[in-house]
């Protein structure tokens, strides 16, 4: 009876040992959840990205105003007969002498 319960503790102590320190452990689990979950996080914020370039890309093939936008605001074009003003602002004097 002896020896059978010796063989238990130490076939109960290799799967212990096999559980926390061997190959596919719980701390290997743990990783893997932190990286399925950072994954997770970084997939959702490329979503909103692709959401955002589907609703862009829709938006300049369905009408002409998000391409005129574009060209007035990335390329500076203007229409004919239009005129364009820039307005620069002025620039404030930091080094103001005290009375």
């Amino acid at each position: 009876m002896r020896a059978f319960t010796a063989l238990l503790l130490i076939v109960f102590s290799l799967l212990q040992y096999r559980l926390w320190f061997g190959k596919n452990s719980v701390p290997d689990y743990l990783a893997l959840q932190e990286d399925v979950t950072r994954q997770e996080f970084s997939n959702e914020k490329l979503k909103q990205r692709n959401k955002l370039l589907y609703a862009d890309t829709d938006d300049l093939k369905l009408g002409t105003e998000a391409i005129e936008e574009r060209a007035r605001n990335e390329l500076g074009m203007i229409k004919e007969n239009e005129t364009f003003f820039r307005i620069i602002p002025a620039k404030k004097n930091t080094n103001k002498e005290l009375p």
